[in-house]
């Protein structure tokens, strides 16, 4: 049962988090079994949902103006403030980090390439494009495991919040 005292998009928000949760974890998969268009449908579905997340949790801080103090008292308080602080850290990463993952990928499959090698020879588009796997490779042992820590304690920040120490 949701609380009375939640506004709605704080569910919605948790909803994005946890299916950006899931289509990361299936794209994980997916690369570890060779599956690379798949992956690549599903990393990308996965950084939109996490935009829709990003502009719903602005949407509702900024213009609504909406904040909900955690009614948790000591070691659950320190917790919270724990995971709450990590994840916002981390979170600030997440958007240049994905964007930075997302463009090697697609470059490492000759999309989207620069203009400047239009008019390249096959050899040099190919070099590039092998360069541009490794550099994404790179990035993304980096990106998917802070991108996937700020999904999960999302969900958990919301379940901590609103389910374990609801507003009173």
């Amino acid at each position: 049962m949701l609380p009375l005292a939640a506004h709605p998009l704080v569910h919605v928000n948790a909803s994005l988090n946890s299916l950006a949760t899931v289509l990361l974890i299936v794209g994980l998969l997916l690369i570890k079994r060779h599956k690379e268009t798949a992956h690549k449908r599903v990393m990308l579905s996965a950084f939109v949902v996490s935009i829709v997340f990003l502009g719903c949790y602005l949407y509702y801080h900024i213009m609504l103006q909406l904040q909900t103090p955690f009614s948790g008292e000591g070691v659950a308080k320190v917790v919270y403030l724990a995971i709450l602080l990590s994840h916002i850290v981390l979170a600030i990463s997440v958007p240049p980090l994905a964007i930075t993952s997302i463009v090697f990928g697609l470059w490492a499959h000759g999309e989207w390439l620069p203009i400047t090698l239009a008019g390249d020879s096959d050899t040099a588009k190919q070099a590039f494009m092998s360069r541009a796997r490794a550099k994404h490779r790179r990035w993304a042992r980096i990106t998917f495991p802070i991108w996937l820590y700020v999904s999960v304690t999302g969900v958990v920040v919301y379940a901590m919040l609103y389910h374990l120490y609801p507003p009173g």
